[in-house]
């Protein structure tokens, strides 16, 4: 999610000062995405300029309150309608270091792929524990904490796939490298 729509979104009801904007994006997320308020007060900046928000009014202490424009509407409305495309996510930082530790001779790739699951099995525990102790009025968090625990759910799924993926190609050059992944015995020798 942009900060840009998130923000368009919580002005689509009534104007806010760019700190109700940040605790309510915060809260909306379940803080899993921390808001600087300079990145706020940038953001509402660019808005400003590109048409999509305008200056409501201003306090007598130099604050100013900003509501949503028809343009913004239409933005906003927009992004809604449009579906989320793998390919306007970021790298998967994660599949790029299992796949440099194949090409990197000397890396224990099992090992890279043990320690990640291990941390990722504690973050879904973790995750999991929030759920339980989560309220249903709280739709916003456990939609942002469902989401959370599925990707983690995902990640250990894959990285099984990843394992069952090594064992079968043990000894065996990996792709784009000479590099072999180190059979258990050579392992053991380290």
């Amino acid at each position: 999610m942009s900060i840009k729509h998130g923000l368009l979104a919580l002005l689509r009801q009534d104007p806010k000062y760019g700190y109700q904007l940040r605790g309510e994006f915060e809260a909306a997320t379940g803080a899993t995405w921390p808001l600087n308020i300079g990145q706020v007060y940038t953001t509402l900046t660019r808005l400003e300029r590109d048409g999509l928000v305008r200056a409501a009014s201003s306090e007598g202490d130099g604050r100013s309150m900003y509501e949503i424009t028809e343009a913004g509407r239409a933005e906003l409305a927009g992004w809604f309608d449009t579906p989320v495309t793998r390919e306007s996510r970021p790298r998967d930082e994660l599949a790029i270091k299992l796949a440099l530790a194949l090409a990197v001779p000397g890396v224990d790739v099992s090992a890279v792929v043990q320690r990640q699951r291990m941390a990722a099995m504690q973050s879904l525990q973790e995750l999991t524990k929030l759920k339980r102790g989560s309220r249903d009025s709280e739709i916003s968090w456990q939609l942002v904490l469902e989401s959370m625990i599925f990707a983690a759910e995902a990640e250990i799924r894959w990285l099984d796939h990843c394992e069952a993926m090594l064992l079968r190609h043990r000894g065996k050059p990996s792709t784009g490298s000479k590099a072999a992944v180190p059979a258990p015995e050579q392992e053991a020798k380290r």
